[in-house]
């Protein structure tokens, strides 16, 4: 009795291993160099060759395994993000135009989550070495100089985000003073005479904001009040609204978050304090939410894409281990509802 010969190889199944190269060799028989060079972008390969290998993947459900491929040319497109907070408006944002940059330069992102280390980032820095990324982008937290030297040492681009200067890695950075100077200028104009500035204690950028505000505010002779909390959430803000407006006399805010700002627009309301009015209020981000009707905050506002696209010169520089990049994303002011204009103020 003839048996019949066996038909062409079907998917694994969901218990089996992924299919390799060698699999896709074996049913078109060809080579796994053959396979390799099918897939790799300009290689030289028969157009017999790479339509057996085609069919043989297509019937296998074969893919290629990239990062071992980026791995083994040495040129991995692996971009490492460290992060913390995801949840907040801006940082969503941030990372929505971060991500989608990235890819459509043809790189991946590998995200890591810094919500549970304290300060310490070292174990999430050493933990993205190993997967041998291109760059490493730090949007939380501050580097130690032992993983910095390590990038270095191995040509692995370290970009910080609105972090602590550093000489020897990329540094960007909003204008922060500029848009402190812009919000203290606009409730100047506003006629606020008695001012308090809400930030948080934690990060370089909102300290920046912080300190270049009250140094404009003492220049036209205005003394501010500084209200400070380790977290700059909306609970914060809104904790913030409670103590400055309820007692009363405070008639000009400038949050460095918008997160603080909304919170404290909320307490206003709260508190049936008429904001423009009663109290004029300025954030920093230009979050979505900030133009949301509820809100319409008055803000500064840095461009996203202009940062997405500061983090892809830096990472794409051929010169991993020439000068470093210091580059200041410009902001503005934009005008919505909730600082006083010259008519108001009569």
């Amino acid at each position: 009795m003839k048996t019949k010969p066996p038909g062409p190889r079907s998917r694994k199944e969901p218990s089996q291993a992924f299919v390799t190269a060698q699999d896709v060799a074996d049913l078109a028989g060809v080579s796994r160099a053959a396979v390799s060079r099918t897939f790799t972008d300009g290689a030289s390969v028969s157009k017999e060759t790479r339509e057996r290998v085609v069919r043989a993947a297509e019937a296998l459900g074969y893919r290629v395994n990239r990062l071992a491929q980026s791995l083994s040319g040495g040129n991995s497109n692996l971009v490492g993000i460290v992060v913390a907070n995801m949840s907040s408006p801006h940082m969503s944002h941030q990372l929505d135009q971060l991500s989608g940059a990235l890819l459509r330069r043809g790189m991946q992102s590998l995200l890591l989550n810094a919500s549970a280390i304290s300060q310490d980032i070292s174990q999430l820095l050493e933990l993205i070495l190993e997967f041998r990324v291109r760059a490493v982008v730090i949007l939380s937290g501050t580097p130690p100089e032992a993983i910095i030297e390590e990038c270095m040492s191995n040509n692995v681009r370290m970009v910080l985000v609105d972090r602590s200067h550093h000489d020897d890695v990329d540094n960007i950075v909003s204008d922060d003073a500029e848009g402190a100077r812009l919000a203290a200028d606009r409730l100047i104009a506003a006629g606020c005479t008695q001012v308090a500035v809400v930030s948080a204690r934690k990060t370089s950028s909102q300290f920046r904001r912080r300190t270049e505000f009250i140094a404009q505010m003492q220049k036209a002779g205005i003394k501010t009040i500084a209200w400070s909390m380790e977290e700059p959430s909306y609970d914060a803000g809104k904790r913030a609204g409670f103590e400055l407006l309820g007692n009363g006399g405070v008639d000009g805010v400038f949050c460095v978050t918008d997160l603080l700002a909304l919170g404290m627009l909320d307490a206003a309301r709260v508190l049936s304090k008429s904001v423009p009015h009663d109290v004029s209020v300025i954030g920093f981000d230009d979050i979505p939410q900030a133009s949301w009707e509820a809100y319409q905050l008055t803000t500064i506002r840095r461009k996203q894409n202009a940062i997405a696209a500061a983090i892809l010169e830096a990472i794409e520089r051929e010169d991993a281990a020439g000068v470093p990049l210091h580059c200041s994303i410009p902001v503005e002011l934009i005008e919505r509802r909730t600082a006083r204009t010259v008519s108001e103020r009569d």
